[in-house]
């Protein structure tokens, strides 16, 4: 394993520009996860990073010796590099790193051709803060949402901050950034529901199952009237209490955990009525 303590090394100021560039992400075409967790992640999903940073203290770290050990012995093509614990510290993020970097290839997801699968797809249009993008990429995930649209001016999907949110939970979905999501919505076969306060019918109200495709817009703008217009079913979160809005990553989670429980209570009661024959 090759160990850098220069900052002056190319390695270190790839990193750092990683870590802070949107721009220099996407030229690159490259990723840093930050943490055990993120790396568990990726690699339970089958993805193989490109490269693995290690600080000195970290390559001493239980759970980080035993991801070493099982990259060194099922990927041995990726490259592992050993950071001065100074080093790696200027580069991550996170206040109290855990010692652990990975390098991973950002994907472009072509379109779902899996017609087995019931479409469950989410657009996003304008959603500006990391935190609440990775929250709303993380309830996705867990509520099995296969597909995610995010307009131009949206935040990167793949920034640390994004990343750390998410909790993981890009490995599992197919992200589509700068998408134009007019264009999206004409393609969807299903139902395309769209959330906002006005004209909207009560979200608990309305038949969810199916193919679906649910739009968020920004919490200042709320959906664009051209994707409104787009939109068969708009809905709203009835709130009886004195806010007048919900943050759109916890509108988010509340809407798609609505279809997954509609979907469930159908299957219940199909199995309770075999069941009763």
């Amino acid at each position: 394993m090759r160990h850098i303590t220069s900052r002056e090394h190319p390695l270190p100021k790839k990193l750092l520009k990683l870590q802070h560039s949107a721009r220099y992400r996407r030229d690159e075409g490259v990723a840093l996860l930050d943490g055990t967790h993120l790396l568990q992640s990726c690699l339970a999903s089958g993805w193989v990073p490109e490269q693995l940073i290690v600080s000195e203290s970290g390559s001493q770290h239980p759970e980080i010796g035993q991801l070493l050990l099982h990259i060194q012995k099922h990927l041995s093509k990726v490259d592992c590099v050993m950071l001065s614990d100074t080093l790696f510290s200027q580069i991550s993020a996170v206040k109290t790193p855990v010692g652990v970097l990975a390098l991973v290839n950002i994907p472009r997801p072509a379109m779902s051709a899996d017609t087995d699968q019931t479409p469950f797809w989410i657009s996003l249009e304008g959603i500006q803060d990391p935190g609440n993008l990775g929250s709303i990429l993380r309830s996705a995930a867990a509520a099995g949402v296969t597909d995610i649209f995010l307009s131009a001016g949206c935040a990167d999907s793949w920034s640390p901050k994004t990343l750390r949110a998410g909790m993981g939970a890009h490995f599992s979905l197919r992200i589509h950034e700068n998408a134009d999501l007019v264009q999206i919505a004409h393609r969807f076969d299903g139902k395309i529901v769209a959330t906002t306060l006005n004209q909207a019918g009560n979200l608990y109200q309305t038949d969810l199952r199916g193919a679906a495709m649910f739009i968020f817009g920004s919490e200042g703008g709320g959906v664009s009237q051209k994707l409104l217009e787009m939109a068969q079913q708009r809905v709203k979160i009835p709130m009886p209490g004195c806010a007048e809005s919900l943050n759109v990553a916890a509108a988010a989670a509340i809407c798609l955990f609505e279809k997954v429980r509609q979907e469930y209570s159908i299957a219940d009661t199909d199995e309770s009525s075999t069941g009763s024959k």
